[in-house]
């Protein structure tokens, strides 16, 4: 397996041929850096104007690694092919190495640049990426591939501090300003400015009393900056720091390929960095499985319309009144603060007058809050602020609390918020725990992550008072006047819903809003091998425009648009496949003694469409008749009886899981005159069909996406 790095940027605070000078200070050797012992100089060639100049040399290093595994591999040091290609005129300096030991076992590439920071030309950005792919290596590749891993990141950040080392030390000679590079001047022109040629350590002018310049001009004085990216696409070191927190070289490599992979697939708004994070936490750093929570996450946020959750969800009054849960202020570490009286409160009379989705829609405005919560502490305090605390009394609690269906309604709800509210509760708070606690717990728990079990803390009695209590997490003056504190507490105090309140048994929950559990704007289909999923639109005037947005859930297809004069019957797949239980949402309508460009034409090319994508377009109907919008199972392109498949497309094959994908869509059709006018405020905000073109797809997330971006 090739293990990836890519680092954010780091940004000196200083000028680039300032920053180059200390960078050529490393060499050939760098006590700042003990595992370097030196280097060679192999080639080296300048540009006639010298605005480029070329450098590689062969670096020395010693590996730490155990005794035994040098004594095997038969070396003592390891050698690097670096290569230094630096632009005076651009003012950027690439770095390119590989190893040159065991090449034919170990690969290790890595690419570094130095470059101008876009916003600011006297400060100086570097980025740095690298890969390692062990072959083979005695049996020990496992153990190579640790020690690699564990030795490059903690050379990592050591490298900038080196940096800033030599910088120092520059400005401590005096060494405050470099010129930039000019042209040479034209023969039999004097050039007073600068010498021709490039910078080098010891060729550049190195002077410290340039007219008008002082230290107190240079980098080394620069205020106190915002921290700001260098790029929109890209994530400044600083920033990291700043709004998401201590991460370490490989969790914000990580993060950084995680978001780039959502900025190609997802492009337009794409989830805050720090709703990215949690999932990478949740999954323990692992990519993969990650990108697979959070996509099913957004199209999950998409297909129910959460992200307008805050602007529509309104609470019942009997919410207001007997619903025992508030924010109150924040804990200790600036977290914001819930608190839930969960033992007043009457969940089977909730359950009863208001019904399993009304409290779910509100559980989940809660989550969408204490997002928007961090985020404004985050400003308010200076620091990285990204889960919140809740405190739960469970003060009365008793056997009504395990009334059968409530239970099953706050197991779907502990299930939903698991799946897409991921590391956003910082610690747990249980205080007042009562003898039929434990009871409860084990119902409850196997449905609650292991990390998030780890942050509950629980009191029972009056254990929650004194040291070691409310006040470690709490400051005092914030505690609730009912567990004994001095802050008045807004929070209601519940009590039994009244009986009068409860719904009929085929009374339908009052709610305008779209079931989170039963209804959707979306539909769901199955795509198997063989058998593509198709739906029909017809249009009875020539200039109409189908519009379709859908995000591809499991699976990679093949989406098509095609009319036809004829009418095609419908069949359902589980008529042909009454095994396949799943493929009820499977629906084919072209009949397969169709002949294309016969009984029906292809109206858009095909459009492969990768597992995680959202896809939206939209095409200008021509003539009346039959549209059918198909989505067909992705697979390797047949291949002539003389040659063999490539190994490319038995892979793709294989890792089709159960020949099956999955997708949710939206299809809409619109008058042409209309389009125009409702394409600014549409749900589908991102078609705009290019003229020579009678249709526009794009893989950009629909605009309704959370309010994360």
């Amino acid at each position: 397996m090739v293990q990836k790095y890519q680092s954010p940027v780091r940004v000196y605070k200083y000028p680039f041929e300032l920053v180059m000078a200390a960078y050529e200070k490393r060499f050939p050797t760098c006590p700042e850096i003990p595992v370097f012992l030196g280097s060679e100089i192999l080639h080296e060639s300048r540009s006639d104007d010298g605005a480029i100049h070329i450098i590689e040399r062969s670096c020395k290093l010693n590996v730490d690694a155990p005794r035994l595994l040098k004594k095997i591999a038969g070396v003592e040091y390891v050698f690097f092919i670096q290569k230094n290609t630096v632009n005076w005129k651009e003012r950027t300096l690439r770095i390119e190495a590989h190893n040159e030991t065991f090449a034919n076992r170990v690969v290790v590439l890595e690419t570094c640049s130095y470059s101008v920071h876009p916003e600011n030309e006297e400060w100086t950005c570097f980025e740095q990426s690298a890969s390692l792919d062990i072959k083979s290596f005695f049996g020990f590749e496992s153990t190579v591939e640790k020690i690699a891993m564990k030795q490059y990141t903690s050379n990592i950040k050591r490298g900038k501090e080196v940096i800033e080392h030599y910088l120092k030390e520059l400005i401590s000679q005096g060494i405050t300003f470099i010129p930039r590079w000019t042209p040479p001047p034209v023969c039999g022109q004097k050039d007073e400015r600068t010498p021709a040629g490039g910078h080098d350590a010891d060729d550049v002018p190195l002077e410290s009393g340039a007219p008008g310049t002082t230290k107190e001009q240079t980098g080394s004085s620069c205020p106190p900056a915002e921290a700001v990216s260098p790029d929109a696409d890209k994530l400044d070191a600083d920033y990291i720091e700043r709004y998401l927190g201590q991460l370490t070289p490989m969790q914000e490599s990580c993060l950084i390929r995680l978001r780039q992979w959502l900025q190609e697939t997802h492009k337009g708004k794409i989830p805050k960095d720090e709703h990215i994070l949690r999932f990478l936490r949740a999954r323990d750093f692992n990519i993969d499985k990650a990108r697979e929570m959070l996509c099913q996450s957004l199209s999950w946020r998409k297909q129910y319309q959460v992200d307008y959750i805050l602007q529509s969800w309104r609470p019942p009054a009997l919410l207001d009144e007997y619903y025992t849960g508030g924010w109150h202020y924040q804990d200790k570490d600036g977290r914001p603060l819930y608190i839930l009286r969960l033992g007043q409160m009457d969940t089977k009379g909730l359950v009863k007058a208001l019904g399993e989705e009304s409290l779910l829609r509100h559980v989940l405005s809660i989550n969408e809050e204490g997002q928007k919560r961090c985020e404004e502490n985050t400003n308010t305090f200076g620091r990285p602020i990204t889960s919140w605390t809740c405190l739960v009394d469970l003060e009365g609690l008793n056997m009504r609390h395990l009334w059968r269906p409530g239970v099953k309604a706050l197991l779907r709800i502990i299930e939903v918020v698991e799946d897409n509210y991921p590391e956003t509760l910082g610690r747990l708070l249980i205080v007042r725990a009562p003898r039929v606690f434990p009871v409860l717990w084990t119902l409850v728990s196997p449905f609650i992550n292991e990390n998030t079990r780890q942050k509950f803390l629980i009191y029972s009695g009056n254990n929650y008072q004194g040291p070691g209590g409310l006040v470690d997490y709490v400051d005092k003056d914030v505690i609730p006047d009912f567990l004994g504190g001095d802050c008045m507490c807004t929070v209601p105090e519940g009590g039994l819903v009244p009986k009068s309140l409860y719904q009929t048994e085929e009374e339908p929950e009052n709610s305008d809003h779209i079931r989170l559990w039963t209804e959707t704007i979306y539909h769901s289909a199955s795509v198997l091998r063989g058998a593509p999923h198709e739906i029909v639109v017809e249009i009875l005037e020539g200039e109409s425009v189908i519009t379709w947005d859908f995000d591809i859930l499991k699976g990679d297809v093949v989406f098509s648009l095609f009319h036809s004069k004829r009418a095609p019957e419908t069949n359902h797949k589980e008529a042909t496949l009454p095994s396949t239980s799943a493929a009820g949402d499977n629906v084919q309508l072209i009949d397969k003694t169709w002949v294309l460009g016969v009984d029906y034409s292809r109206m858009e090319s095909p459009l492969v469409c990768r597992e995680g994508e959202s896809i939206q377009g939209s095409h200008v109907t021509r003539w009346p008749g039959f549209y059918i919008l198909q989505w067909k199972m992705h697979g390797p392109l047949p291949c002539s009886s003389t040659s063999l498949p490539r190994v490319d497309d038995v892979l793709a094959s294989l890792q089709v899981s159960s020949h099956k994908c999955k997708l949710i869509y939206y299809y809409e059709v619109l008058a042409s005159k209309d389009f125009s006018r409702s394409s600014s405020n549409s749900s589908l905000q991102s078609f705009k069909p290019v003229p020579c073109c009678s249709t526009c797809v794009k893989r950009v997330r629909n605009s309704r996406l959370l309010q994360l971006g």
